[in-house]
């Protein structure tokens, strides 16, 4: 039992968190901002680091914002078999960076501010999507 819940949670991880992967393969097609305050903005970023130029920002209550790929964070194998506090050991010696499109912007953020979104309600809101 305790084997299937942590797969269960190994699996929902994953699906928000890929790794090192592409939007094709694994993960959201569509993300939301998450744990921005009201007075802030998710930046994006010529690269996947924190100091690199500002190309843009998302609103604290952005959504259907477009996944293209992600790089970094937890793998499945460091999911299952490390403790919590290796697991955040890890997440900060690689965190996860995604690259987003956000109407007219694409660029790199923090994927730790990104929660999956939903996709029906970006389709149904009129938004225009290329293929990636």
């Amino acid at each position: 039992m305790r084997n299937a819940i942590r797969f269960s949670i190994a699996s929902l991880i994953l699906a928000l968190h890929p790794g090192t992967s592409s939007a094709d393969s694994d993960g959201p097609e569509f993300f939301e901002v998450r744990d921005v305050a009201k007075n802030d903005v998710l930046n994006v970023r010529a690269e996947p680091n924190p100091r690199a130029a500002k190309v843009g920002e998302i609103p604290h209550d952005g959504t259907c914002i477009r996944n293209i790929e992600c790089r970094g964070g937890l793998n499945m194998l460091e999911i299952m078999d490390l403790s919590a506090a290796e697991q955040k050991k890890r997440e900060q010696e690689n965190p996860l960076w995604c690259k987003v499109k956000y109407q007219a912007v694409t660029g790199w953020v923090a994927g730790r501010y990104l929660a999956e979104g939903d996709e029906g309600d970006c389709r149904l809101s009129g938004a225009s999507f290329p293929a990636r």
